[in-house]
C-alpha cells in the first residue's frame, strides 16, 4: 500500500487498457475540450474503478496520434496503473472554440490547464493526484497550467519547453526564429476550421510543400502568405515577424513564464532538454530559478540531443555520434518518467527524490573517427565528408548538485590580430570588416533549432486521409552539429560550396592547437565593439570545435557547438528600437545558449562572427526600415574592433582541469 491509499490488487488487470474517447471536459467559460481517457481495465473490458493517479498531457498535435500520444503516454501509463488524459487544446482536434487557436500564444492556456487538472482530480476513479507531461508545445501547456497553481497538480515532467516567446521561441536577439514559419503549416494543415474548405486546404498544402520558396521570397505580406487560409494563424505569424519590442503580446502569461516563477506551483518537477535543443537556455534557467524559489525537489536532465533526439533513441545528432550512452528513446524516457511519477503520485519508495539534481552529458572525448552508419539506422545524407559517416565525438554523463556549475570560471578569450583567439588581452590596434549582402546570406550549417519542416508530395493514388501530415514531412536543415562546409544538399548553400571559414563575409578567430583539453560548461556570452555604415544590421556569433586534419578528414572537422544573433537596433534591450549612427562604435553583447563540451588537446576553439545565419534567423536588409516591412535591401560594411579600448571577446565558462 502506498501512503495515498490502495492500488488495484490485480496486476494483470492493470495491464489491460480501456479508452473513453472524446470526453468533453467543461472549461470555466462554457467551452468543452475533447479528452481521451485511458484507464486500466477489468477482465470483462470495463474500466477498473480505481482510484488511480492521473497523468495529463494537453496537445495541439492530435490526441489520437499513435506515435506521439497513444503509445508513449496513453497506453504506457495506463498499463502501469494510471488513468491517463490526453486532451486536444481549445480550437484543435475535436475540442470546441474552433477558430480561437493561436499556436503558442493562447491566452486561456493556463486556465484551461487548471480546469482540466481539477476536473480530473474530482472524478470517482481518481486518487486526487495529477501529474503532467509534455514535450515542446505540450510542455508550454504544462508550464502554463503550473503558473495557475491548480491544487491537485502533484508533479510534472517538462521536456523541451520555452519560457519566453521573445527570448528564443519566436525571436532571438531581435531577429525572427524562422523555424516558427514552417511549424505554422503543420498546425494549419489539420486546422478544424478548414476541414470542409477544399480551397483553403489546397492553399495550406501548397504552402507546406514550398516552404523554401516562401523563405526566399521574403518579406512576408499580410493576406498574401499561404497561411492566410487560416487567418488566426497568419495573424500570429505577423506577431512573430513584426513585433521586435517587448509589448502586450509578448507579456502574455503563456509567452512569458520567466517573470512569473513565484506563482509557479511548488511541486516536484523534472526539466529535460539537449545541448542542441532550441530551448536549452530556458530549460536550464527554469530549473535554476525554481530550485532557488521552491521547496519541492527540482531535477534537470541535459543530453547531447536536439529537439527530438531524446525520444528518437539514437546516438547520432546531426552528423555527429555521441556514443551509445547518449541514446535514450522512449524505452529509457518512459522508464525514467514512470519512476518519477510512481514516487510522487503513488508513494512508491524508489528513491527518486534522492536522484542528483542535475544529470548532464558533457560532449567530447571521442577519437574523431568517421563511423559508417549501421544498415538499420538512419543513413547519412549529403555529399563530401557527410557521405563518409558520422563523427565520433563521444561524451559522458555526470551528476552535479546545481546549475550553473559554481566551479566554472568565466574566462575571456580575446579577438586578436592575425585571426587569433587568445586569453591575453589585446594591446595593439585591431579591426576586421566584412560586407553583409542580404541577397547572399551566410547559410545555417547546423544549429540548435527545431526541424525546418516541409511536406513531401502525396504519393499518387493515395488518399490524403491515408497519411497524416507528420507522416510525410522532411527537414531541410541540420538540427544539430555538422561540418562547416556548404554543400549542394544544404539550403542556402551556393557554388563553389566553401568552408564557412573561407567566406569573405565570415570573420574567424581561433586559438592555437590546445596543449591540454579545455572543458566549457555553462552559459556563453560574446562581448563585441562593432560599427557599421548601415542604420541597422545583424551580428552573429558561432562557437566551433575544430578537429585537426587527418587521413579521413583532410581539412579537419569544424563542428558547430552553439550560436546566436543580435539585431543592432536592439543592442540596448527590447523596450525600444535604436538605429545606429553610421561608423559609430557600439558595445554589444550576444547571448549564446549554455553548452558542455570538451575541446580536446590538439583541437582549436573557434569563434565565427558574421551578419547572417539563414534560414535559422530572418535576414536583416540593413535599411533600418520597420521590421518585416522593408522595401529594399542594401549591402552593409560591418566591423568588429579589438584593441585595448575595445577588448572584444568571447566569455567561456571553463572548468578546472
Amino acid at each position: 500500500m502506498s501512503k495515498w491509499g490502495p492500488m488495484p490488487a490485480d496486476l494483470q488487470a492493470a495491464r489491460r487498457v480501456v479508452v473513453s474517447r472524446n470526453v468533453m471536459i467543461p472549461m470555466r467559460d462554457g467551452k468543452r475540450l475533447a479528452t481521451d481517457i485511458y484507464r486500466p481495465a477489468l477482465e470483462n473490458g470495463e474500466p477498473s474503478p480505481g482510484p488511480f493517479p492521473i497523468i495529463l498531457t494537453r496537445t495541439s498535435y492530435d490526441k489520437s496520434n499513435p506515435a506521439m500520444q497513444v503509445e508513449p503516454v496513453g497506453n504506457f501509463f495506463a498499463a502501469h496503473g494510471y488513468a491517463v488524459a490526453i486532451q486536444d487544446l481549445r480550437g484543435r482536434g475535436e475540442s470546441e472554440d474552433v477558430g480561437n487557436y493561436h499556436h503558442v500564444a493562447n491566452p486561456e492556456e493556463g486556465n484551461d490547464g487548471y480546469d482540466t487538472v481539477e476536473w480530473l482530480a474530482a472524478q470517482p476513479w481518481s486518487n486526487g493526484r495529477v501529474g503532467m507531461v509534455g514535450t515542446s508545445h505540450s510542455a508550454v501547456c504544462t508550464n502554463a497550467a503550473a503558473l495557475k497553481n491548480p491544487p491537485h497538480l502533484a508533479a510534472a515532467w517538462v521536456d523541451s519547453a520555452p519560457t519566453s516567446g521573445l527570448d528564443w521561441q519566436c525571436r532571438r536577439g531581435g531577429a525572427m526564429a524562422m523555424q516558427m514559419f514552417p511549424a505554422l503549416f503543420v498546425h494549419a494543415h489539420d486546422a478544424p476550421e478548414i476541414r470542409n474548405d477544399p480551397e483553403a486546404m489546397a492553399r495550406i498544402e501548397w504552402g507546406g510543400l514550398h516552404v523554401r520558396d516562401q523563405l526566399l521570397g521574403m518579406p512576408f505580406k499580410p493576406g498574401e502568405t499561404a497561411l492566410a487560409a487560416v487567418p488566426n494563424l497568419e495573424r500570429i505569424l505577423f506577431h512573430y515577424y513584426y513585433d521586435g519590442t517587448h509589448n502586450e503580446f509578448w507579456a502574455m502569461e503563456t509567452l512569458e513564464n520567466k517573470t512569473r516563477w513565484d506563482q509557479f506551483a511548488d511541486v516536484p518537477c523534472v526539466f529535460s532538454t539537449g545541448w542542441y535543443d532550441l530551448f536549452t537556455e530556458e530549460a536550464t534557467q527554469e530549473f535554476a530559478e525554481l530550485s532557488r524559489r521552491k521547496k519541492s525537489p527540482m531535477k534537470l536532465v541535459v543530453g547531447p540531443w536536439n529537439h527530438t533526439a531524446m525520444r528518437g533513441g539514437g546516438s547520432v545528432v546531426g552528423e555527429v555520434d555521441f556514443g551509445a550512452d547518449a541514446a535514450w528513446g522512449y524505452a529509457r524516457y518512459n522508464t525514467e518518467r514512470l519512476r518519477w511519477f510512481d514516487h510522487w503520485l503513488k508513494g512508491v519508495d524508489n528513491g527518486a527524490e534522492n536522484d542528483p539534481p542535475v544529470r548532464m552529458f558533457t560532449m567530447g572525448g571521442g577519437d574523431g573517427a568517421l563511423i559508417a552508419p549501421k544498415a538499420s539506422g538512419a543513413g547519412v545524407f549529403g555529399t563530401g565528408i557527410a557521405a563518409k559517416g558520422y563523427l565520433n565525438h563521444g561524451g559522458r554523463w555526470r551528476n552535479e548538485q546545481q546549475w550553473p556549475l559554481p566551479e566554472a570560471m568565466p574566462t575571456p578569450f580575446y579577438l586578436r590580430e592575425g585571426n587569433r583567439l587568445s586569453t591575453e588581452a589585446p594591446t595593439e590596434a585591431g579591426a576586421a570588416s566584412w560586407v553583409h549582402d542580404p541577397d547572399h546570406p551566410v547559410p545555417t550549417l547546423g544549429a540548435s533549432v527545431a526541424p525546418f519542416l516541409e511536406f513531401l508530395p502525396m504519393p499518387k493514388g493515395i488518399s490524403p486521409d491515408y497519411l497524416s501530415t507528420r507522416g510525410r514531412m522532411t527537414t531541410f536543415t541540420y538540427d544539430g552539429p555538422m561540418h562547416q562546409r556548404e554543400r549542394p544538399d544544404i539550403f542556402g548553400s551556393a557554388e563553389p560550396f566553401p568552408l564557412l571559414s573561407e567566406r569573405d563575409d565570415v570573420v574567424v578567430f581561433e586559438t592555437q592547437p590546445l596543449a591540454n583539453a579545455v572543458e566549457v560548461t555553462g552559459q556563453v556570452r560574446v562581448k563585441l565593439w562593432v560599427s557599421s555604415d548601415a542604420l541597422d544590421t545583424d551580428f552573429t556569433a558561432r562557437l566551433i570545435d575544430v578537429y585537426p586534419a587527418s587521413d579521413d578528414k583532410p581539412e579537419g572537422y569544424h563542428m558547430n557547438i552553439i550560436d546566436s544573433i543580435l539585431r543592432a537596433r536592439f543592442r540596448d534591450g527590447f523596450e525600444a528600437e535604436r538605429l545606429m549612427e553610421p561608423r559609430k562604435i557600439y558595445p554589444i553583447t550576444i547571448v549564446l545558449p549554455p553548452t558542455s563540451n570538451l575541446f580536446a588537446s590538439g583541437h582549436r576553439i573557434r569563434l565565427d562572427i558574421a551578419s547572417a545565419n539563414f534560414p535559422q534567423f530572418d535576414v536583416n536588409p540593413n535599411t533600418g526600415e520597420p521590421l518585416g516591412r522593408h522595401t529594399r535591401t542594401i549591402r552593409a560594411t560591418n566591423t568588429v574592433h579589438f584593441d585595448a579600448a575595445h577588448p572584444s571577446h568571447i566569455l567561456l565558462p571553463v572548468m578546472p582541469a
